[in-house]
């Protein structure tokens, strides 16, 4: 996915809420708006590069977006807006092999009283959902998710048990924001109730995936498939 706005650099300076960041650019403290309600600690670290994103709108009250940041050389996308892209391009050109038989995508669909990300269908009329969680955690190769606690999260994990127990396919990728992650696992530390809903739901036959991304300043695409420890 190649990303069409102007992008430039900066210096992360800090990060006083959840929506903005205040970085030096061009030798000026400038208010920027953060794309990510994760905590993101080990990647906005004050004095470190990160990558901005000219937003289109003239009318909004920042004219940057902050989308990644450099952590020890290693280029980590936080874009949240990014991951279903990256998997929608994924599954349109068939890089996901285990969903490949399925040639009709859709965005945002609801079933039951549950809306998940990807709705895939075929022409047998197999019917598989999909849900997609973005990870920017990462430590030695180690990738982890949530950084964060996340109920919604925990929810979507049963409510995909539940459409398996329907006779439909059921899965929730973990696209890893970076290049190079080795392994992926539950951020039990984080949040207890996620990774005991992980395994709950893969033990009721809900797939997991994780893949990691090849990312630039201006584009990221999926990469390689990821060892999962659960």
């Amino acid at each position: 996915m190649i990303i069409d706005s102007n992008i430039v650099t900066a210096q992360f300076i800090k990060r006083p809420n959840r929506f903005v960041a205040y970085v030096k650019l061009d030798g000026k403290e400038v208010m920027v708006h953060v794309p990510n309600t994760g905590r993101c600690k080990e990647i906005l670290v004050p004095g470190t590069t990160v990558v901005l994103r000219e937003g289109k709108n003239p009318d909004r009250k920042t004219k940057y977006d902050l989308i990644a940041g450099y952590k020890k050389g290693i280029l980590i996308n936080i874009d949240s807006q990014v991951p279903n892209a990256v998997v929608e391009e994924a599954l349109i050109n068939k890089k996901v092999e285990y969903l490949k038989d399925y040639n009709q995508i859709k965005r945002e669909k609801t079933y039951g009283n549950s809306r998940f990300d990807f709705r895939l269908s075929n022409d047998k009329g197999e019917e598989y959902y999909l849900e997609v969680k973005g990870v920017t955690l990462e430590e030695k190769g180690h990738c982890m998710f949530p950084d964060a606690p996340t109920e919604r999260g925990t929810k979507h994990l049963l409510e995909l048990v539940s459409v398996k127990n329907s006779g439909k396919g059921a899965g929730v990728l973990f696209l890893i924001q970076l290049e190079g992650a080795q392994s992926f696992s539950p951020h039990e530390d984080m949040d207890k109730e996620f990774a005991k809903a992980l395994r709950f739901a893969s033990s009721n036959g809900v797939d997991i995936f994780a893949y990691d991304c090849k990312v630039g300043e201006n584009y990221i695409t999926l990469n390689n498939h990821v060892d999962i420890i659960l």
